[in-house]
């Protein structure tokens, strides 16, 4: 292989890379501005003008839930708690 070879191969090894780093950053929405700096455009959210209330409603929900039990878990040992004292005062 000469010199000619090689350098024909490094650039289409070269421009095959570009092309594969171009598909996958369209694929996930990652854009670049005029200084080459990677931006990321969350596109999920571009389609459906629903999907941030949504959520931040899960998210409030999630917490929610788990306030609720940690007092169900907290409630239940209180409980128990009460009764061993009840059977302790009985002995």
């Amino acid at each position: 292989m000469g010199w000619a070879e090689a350098v024909v191969a490094i650039i289409i090894v070269v421009t095959i890379g570009k092309v594969m780093t171009s598909k996958y950053r369209a694929q996930n929405g990652i854009l670049e501005d005029e200084d080459g700096n990677a931006l990321t455009m969350n596109m999920k959210s571009s389609v459906d003008p629903d999907a941030d209330h949504l959520r931040e409603e899960v998210k409030y929900l999630k917490e929610r839930v788990a306030v609720l039990e940690k007092i169900a878990t907290d409630d239940r040992g209180a409980r128990d708690l009460g009764n061993e004292i009840e059977k302790l005062r009985d002995r």
